[in-house]
């Protein structure tokens, strides 16, 4: 259960993750355009007490006209075992994906992984958010649910594990059935996996112990772009505020290395030493 509490003159972030600009489109898409406005402008006086993610539920309090402020709760359906299924084994056959969630980064291309299921991780309509608030307003959603919709946004900024978490998985759920799923599609594919004293997200060691027949062995070199720093997609690195180009120096010289690893492995291959 994680709990945020807010203050008057909370300001947006200038820059989202694509995941929060998602989430807000969707609330943007509502046409009651001045609801919205005083929406926003109650959350950002402070008028949302506090908000509480239990679960798959939202639970706010929001402090209106009245005295007492009023009982705000969000969520959203989430998927049967069975269509976790399909998505654990989707996320578990792509090593980006798991390095990536590792990160505390959303994968941009994510909803591939839900597809297998006909599923979806985040809502493609309003409707799909179920509300209730304990106003007068018969409306759904009024100012006081929309100000609890844009507050969300930011925690999902500080934590995209929320969202699977609203879907009915935990962060620890998720990583931890990951975890399971690669050490099986690991053992079915006849790759030892040795565990260590690591984290059991991190803790794999990949081995082939049988021996091959060279017939079957053909060594070529890798194409342009076929490096494991490429196929890995964009990696999560933290920016340096000090340096601007430290990223891009980083990544080009991570670049040559593989290169150059791959050629020396290739003149190993063919018999040409060390």
């Amino acid at each position: 259960m994680n709990i945020l509490n807010t203050s008057a003159g909370q300001d947006a972030m200038a820059e989202q993750p694509w995941w929060v600009a998602q989430w807000m489109d969707l609330i943007h898409s509502y046409r009651y355009k001045k609801r919205l406005e005083r929406a926003w402008d109650y959350m950002h006086e402070g008028h949302v007490l506090s908000i509480r993610f239990e679960g798959r539920r939202v639970h706010a309090r929001v402090q209106g006209t009245g005295k007492d402020p009023y009982k705000v709760k969000l969520w959203l359906d989430t998927l049967s075992n069975e269509d976790w299924d399909y998505v654990l084994d989707a996320l578990s056959r792509k090593a980006r994906w798991t390095a990536q969630l590792l990160a505390g980064v959303m994968p941009q291309d994510i909803e591939r992984a839900f597809a297998a299921s006909g599923r979806s991780l985040f809502p493609w309509e309003l409707r799909e958010v179920r509300s209730e608030c304990s106003c007068p307003d018969k409306a759904n959603p009024c100012k006081h649910i929309i100000a609890v919709y844009y507050l969300m946004g930011d925690r999902f900024s500080e934590d995209p594990f929320v969202l699977f978490q609203l879907r009915g998985r935990t962060r620890q759920q998720l990583l931890d059935q990951l975890a399971q799923r690669r050490i099986s599609n690991a053992t079915e594919q006849g790759v030892t996996v040795q565990t260590g004293m690591l984290p059991p997200q991190v803790r794999r060691t990949w081995s082939y112990e049988e021996d091959m027949d060279p017939e079957l062995v053909v060594i070529t070199p890798a194409l342009e772009g076929e490096l494991g720093v490429d196929e890995a997609g964009a990696l999560p690195v933290a920016p340096d505020t000090h340096n601007p180009d430290a990223n891009r120096l980083f990544l080009h010289h991570l670049h040559e290395q593989g290169q150059r690893i791959g050629q020396r492995a290739m003149g190993q291959a063919m018999g040409a030493g060390p």
